[in-house]
């Protein structure tokens, strides 16, 4: 890749350039990771990294952490990053161990969500550890500044899964969030392909987040039904639901059209958790959906550039595509300033 690709941040991470895989619940595992790091990107284990089923026990869960790390390391000798949500009441118990085997492991990067800074980051910087810390409005990103993060990701309302709740876009929440913060902000939601990544990078950001676009990838652990339910979505694929439970954007199916009916309609948080817990999957919605390819009654996160993904592809040809395309975008706009058509 070209060296003009490695931003401040880039070389930070040691990366080849700017884009950083988005950590994505159960659909990441030490091959899609590796992939992208050996592409020149950031490879991110996103939560349940490698699991297909449900495990209530912490020291497994920290177990299947550990083996997904240790696996990366087998595959790619670049830096590479672990995502972890911090968890609330008993569930913290789950964060905590996974704080604790990246710092045993000495992973790289560590991208912090779900929580305040000041859980975790004094920690993790104190483990040598690269910290980003996700963040959906420019007060959190001040917030994350003051706690001694490295860089926040500036996630956009339109990105797959879980976002802020003031409903955001990217290309508003990322600029604000640069003229906010010194330290280095990578841009995030609904960025699919070198247009996107050029967009991110005119905000200010030194980097982008590619999640879905990562999804569908020979790569990806996800169930090949998902990835060709991705292709074929037009642009209007996605429904953002969730206001009264945690904003969410899914893939628009059965599942989703019926739950944002239902929050329209005045259901309670509480009737609205359990319709979401109703499942004929043991594993629940999300297992559903992801790894066994339930296209209707799943909870599949999809980001909203879902309409600009026409293909199946290899990490490494996203990531190349990508590129190509950012570098022409670039040039049209430089044609454009030069007054040239």
């Amino acid at each position: 890749m070209a060296e003009r690709w490695k931003t401040p941040l880039a070389r930070r991470l040691g990366i080849e350039v700017p884009i950083v895989q988005a950590p994505m619940n159960w659909a990441t595992d030490a091959r899609l990771v590796a992939a992208v790091c050996e592409a020149g990107g950031l490879g991110v284990l996103g939560p349940n990294a490698g699991a297909d089923s449900v495990v209530p026990d912490v020291d497994v869960t920290a177990g299947r952490l550990r083996a997904q790390i240790r696996a990366v390391r087998e595959r790619t000798a670049r830096p590479f990053g672990v995502n972890v949500p911090i968890g609330r009441g008993a569930a913290r118990a789950f964060s905590d161990a996974a704080i604790e085997v990246a710092i045993a492991e000495r992973v790289p990067v560590v991208i912090v969500v779900m929580g305040s800074p000041e859980v975790y980051t004094e920690r993790l910087k104190a483990a040598g550890i690269f910290v980003i810390h996700a963040v959906a409005a420019v007060k959190h990103a001040l917030k994350a500044e003051r706690c001694g993060v490295d860089a926040v990701a500036a996630e956009g309302f339109d990105g797959g899964g879980h976002s802020g709740d003031d409903e955001l876009p990217m290309a508003c929440l990322a600029p604000q969030v640069v003229d906010a913060v010194r330290i280095p902000v990578i841009a995030a939601g609904g960025i699919v392909d070198g247009r996107g990544l050029a967009m991110g990078l005119a905000t200010g950001a030194q980097a982008v987040y590619m999640g879905t676009r990562f999804m569908a990838t020979h790569e990806c652990p996800i169930h090949d039904r998902v990835k060709q339910a991705l292709v074929a979505a037009p642009d209007t694929g996605t429904v953002s639901w969730g206001r009264t439970t945690g904003t969410a954007r899914t893939l628009r199916n059965r599942f989703a059209v019926e739950f944002r009916r239902r929050e329209l309609a005045g259901a309670s948080a509480e009737a609205l958790n359990a319709f979401i817990a109703e499942s004929a999957d043991p594993g629940g919605r999300r297992i559903a959906g992801l790894k066994h390819g339930d296209l209707e009654d799943g909870e599949i996160y999809a980001g909203a550039g879902i309409g600009g993904i026409r293909e199946v592809l290899s990490c490494a040809e996203v990531v190349r595509r990508t590129i190509e395309d950012a570098e022409r975008t670039i040039a049209r706009l430089g044609a454009l300033a030069a007054g040239r058509d």
